[in-house]
């Protein structure tokens, strides 16, 4: 069997990965801001032992491969805790735990980058401290770090392959059983990679366009 014959054949298989990929993605990005968020207001705004677990956090799991945490809480933590975990959501954990890391760092910029006389004046108003960085803060910041977190999805999508170590059928792990079965190695692989520029261009792409519609002129991603 040809090579064109092979691709044509495992096409549809290899390309149904991209619902698992995709959705290993955006459970990362989700839980990214979820977690990235508030850690970056408790490093900043947070008393001391705030800031002291969040820099663990941080440390932890900016400090360990992909790899090593999806062993460590797959065949580890998880079962340790006598949980029954699926890999999907193993590896969506994972991943999301690790982008809040990385996130928390990119929201904690934005947020020192807001001028401390907004809060000053917020507080001038009658607003609690939590009022102001809520209502005040936070949406500047989130629209200044718009950039550097749109950043995280090409780095999470990448990460997302190293999920197959833990049998999550996404875009790689279906390639490589497409690989097993056919003993075709290059165009297989050239197609998963194609299947990832693709997804990193379209992702990134429509990323740009919400910075563009969102973005403060003449303040960190436009210009006056």
């Amino acid at each position: 069997m040809g090579f064109l014959a092979v691709i044509t054949e495992w096409f549809p298989y290899i390309i149904g990965g991209i619902f698992a990929t995709l959705g290993l993605v955006g459970s990362a990005l989700l839980l990214g801001v979820l977690f990235g968020l508030p850690m970056a207001v408790g490093q900043v705004y947070g008393k001391r032992p705030v800031r002291f677990f969040v820099g663990v956090f941080v440390w932890f799991f900016r400090g360990l491969p992909v790899l090593v945490l999806l062993f460590l809480f797959f065949f580890g933590i998880f079962p340790g805790l006598g949980l029954d975990v699926p890999a999907f959501v193993v590896g969506a954990t994972v991943l999301g735990l690790r982008g809040a890391a990385y996130q928390s760092q990119i929201f904690r910029g934005a947020i020192q980058s807001v001028s401390e006389g907004q809060m000053i004046a917020a507080r001038s108003l009658g607003m609690t401290k939590l009022q102001s960085i809520r209502h005040v803060i936070l949406p500047q910041a989130v629209r200044v770090a718009l950039p550097g977190w749109s950043n995280e999805y090409p780095n999470i999508l990448t990460d997302s392959s190293i999920c197959y170590a833990i049998g999550v059928m996404e875009l790689m792990t279906r390639t490589s059983q497409a690989v097993s079965n056919t003993s075709v190695t290059m165009p297989l692989y050239l197609v998963c990679a194609g299947i990832f520029i693709l997804l990193n261009f379209a992702g990134m792409r429509a990323l740009h366009m919400i910075e563009k519609k969102i973005e403060i002129p003449g303040f960190g991603t436009g210009a006056a």
